[in-house]
């Protein structure tokens, strides 16, 4: 028997100064998609995600609480955590970075590497700093003197830190994705990481004075300075599963095959990310996959536009199945794409309860009426093509093929009139085209899948429909 084949998948990790939004809900859903898949092809795959927590918004958002952060942290990063399993999110593990025994020893281990490679200096600085982004920006990258992602002021700081080797690794990050060694998808991305890289790139702070954050990681041998979120946050993509604690673990699962990440955060993880790993002597990630944003009447979610969604509202009301097709089928994966209440509440009813739930019903009513007992099924019925879409990392078109299949088998029951013949073998026959389908859903919707192939194993009709019609 051949050994399973290592799938390592990472998410961003989250700031839990706030509760979750639809943004985070996509990047997430996304992750769990590829990851089931991967775990449906068989291969021994583990999927990171976690939260960002040593950084000066935590301070802010526990005091505006009255809390300590400790309360404020648990508080929050639970809820994320209800969140993804409403959602049948299958992570395998949730790192935090205040976490002293899992990340600290990762996280201290990257900081010493990067000094014994030379690459670690101390200087003052004066820079442009965004407390949104916790980023320093060069006038040239500012719009008005507001941060290019949040159009806020930003502040001018003089300060003594830090700085890593940034500019050193230009022409070799340049040429590992040139090469594809470090693959960036789309190309749309990798043209933007590459314009920016032919412009240079500028050493970075990468620490900050305690008194200026007094929560976080302090540098080994400076107790006046912690490290900066980017040192920190990024090394727990490999403190995760092993750095500085477990080797067997990270040799096991690192490089990463694939990095999930929104487009905003783009420069730090092809830009940032790559040099600390060649700093540290350390392989880089196979893949970047830079997905796009949500907006909503296209237009960015906003509290004063009153155009946010609620990721609870969807659930409630439509459960998570609904909200996890959505994503795959509806939400372009390369670009921004579009989500109104309206827009969700049609693909609801037009796909899922008058398409996929009443193709269920319809042809396990038929099944039960007429077979004697349940059809034999096939374990390995997936079609090629949808294989090819996911190894592609191409949901979309995963669910559209899905969704095709469906409209087919529609289309065989409105030509062959089971209904009416009660022909055993054409009835058996879309039964096991049902149960196909079912195993295609299995990383999109996998409660749907397991409904489904329960039904048909059973013989049964379902007891109540898959999905209840909102009209209202």
């Amino acid at each position: 028997m051949s050994e399973k084949k290592s799938f390592y998948i990472t998410s961003t990790i989250f700031y839990p100064n706030a509760n979750l939004h639809m943004g985070h809900v996509y990047t997430m859903t996304v992750c769990d998609i590829i990851s089931r898949y991967q775990k449906l092809m068989g291969n021994d795959t583990y999927f990171l995600t976690g939260s960002d927590e040593n950084t000066a918004k935590i301070v802010k958002a526990a005091k505006e609480k009255g809390q300590d952060i400790e309360t404020f942290l648990k508080e929050i990063t639970s809820g994320f955590k209800k969140l993804y399993s409403d959602l049948n999110i299958s992570y395998d593990e949730f790192i935090q970075t205040t976490d002293k025994e899992k990340h600290w020893p990762g996280a201290i281990k990257m900081w010493n590497s990067l000094v014994e490679s030379g690459d670690i200096y101390k200087s003052k600085y004066t820079g442009l700093y965004c407390p949104q982004c916790e980023a320093f920006y060069t006038e040239k990258e500012v719009v008005d003197g507001k941060c290019p992602m949040h159009n806020i002021p930003l502040d001018r700081l003089e300060e003594e830190n830090y700085f890593f080797k940034l500019s050193k690794y230009t022409d070799e990050i340049k040429k590992r994705i040139e090469s594809n060694e470090l693959e960036i998808l789309p190309n749309t991305r990798r043209n933007e990481i590459l314009a920016q890289l032919g412009r240079g790139l500028e050493d970075i702070s990468f620490s900050r004075p305690a008194h200026t954050v007094p929560h976080g990681i302090q540098v080994p041998n400076d107790p006046s300075q912690v490290m900066y979120v980017w040192c920190d946050a990024l090394t727990s993509y490999i403190s995760g599963i092993g750095y500085g604690r477990d080797e067997e673990s990270l040799k096991k699962y690192w490089p990463a095959d694939i990095q999930v990440i929104g487009k905003d955060i783009l420069r730090f993880h092809a830009a940032i990310w790559p040099a600390m790993l060649l700093s540290a002597g350390l392989p880089l990630p196979k893949r970047l996959l830079v997905h796009g944003l949500i907006t909503s009447g296209g237009q960015k979610m906003s509290k004063s536009i009153g155009n946010v969604i609620d990721p609870y509202e969807l659930i409630n009301t439509y459960g998570a199945e609904a909200v996890r097709y959505f994503i795959a089928r509806k939400i372009s994966l390369f670009e921004d794409g579009d989500m109104t209440v309206e827009t969700f509440k049609k693909a609801y009813n037009g796909d899922l309860a008058n398409g996929l739930g009443n193709l269920v019903s319809r042809i396990m009513t038929l099944a039960e009426s007429n077979l004697s007992e349940p059809v034999t099924v096939p374990e390995k019925s997936i079609p090629d093509e949808f294989k090819n879409a996911l190894d592609k990392f191409d949901i979309n078109q995963a669910a559209n093929i899905v969704w095709e299949k469906i409209a087919e088998l529609d289309k065989e029951i409105q030509e062959k009139k089971p209904w009416a013949t009660k022909d055993k073998e054409v009835i058996a026959d879309l039964t096991v085209k049902l149960y196909t389908i079912a195993r295609m859903l299995n990383p999109i919707m996998p409660e749907t899948n397991a409904k489904i192939k329960a039904l048909v194993k059973a013989n049964k009709k379902p007891a109540e429909p898959l999905f209840l019609r909102k009209d209202a």
